[in-house]
């Protein structure tokens, strides 16, 4: 079974990295900014977690094509790595997967 690279020289490490912190801010968003927002009245972390998890999802959206591109994946398998993004904890499933299909 092969190592995956996880550095982020890699497209493979760029993708799990840039995926492990947009799921921790999809989560944040979620979990904590968001009620904060409509059960306290507080507006403030969803600003700012909002707009870091977009800037997030974009860099995992850019990762996940170069991740295409460099490994040949199909368009099965590149859809279903950006399906997972919009579901919470679907980015750290994705490297479930991608580390024990290596």
């Amino acid at each position: 079974m092969n190592e995956i690279d996880n550095s982020l020289k890699s497209p493979m490490g760029r993708l799990l990295k840039i995926g492990f912190a947009e799921g921790i801010s999809f989560i944040i968003l979620l979990g904590i900014a968001m009620p904060l927002k409509y059960i306290a009245g507080i507006a403030a972390p969803t600003r700012i977690v909002g707009m870091l998890h977009g800037v997030f999802f974009v860099g995992y959206v850019l990762a996940l094509v170069h991740a295409k591109i460099a490994y040949n994946w199909s368009i099965k398998k590149s859809i279903f790595a950006f399906l997972l993004s919009f579901l919470p904890f679907g980015t750290f499933y994705l490297e479930k997967v991608l580390k024990k299909i290596s």
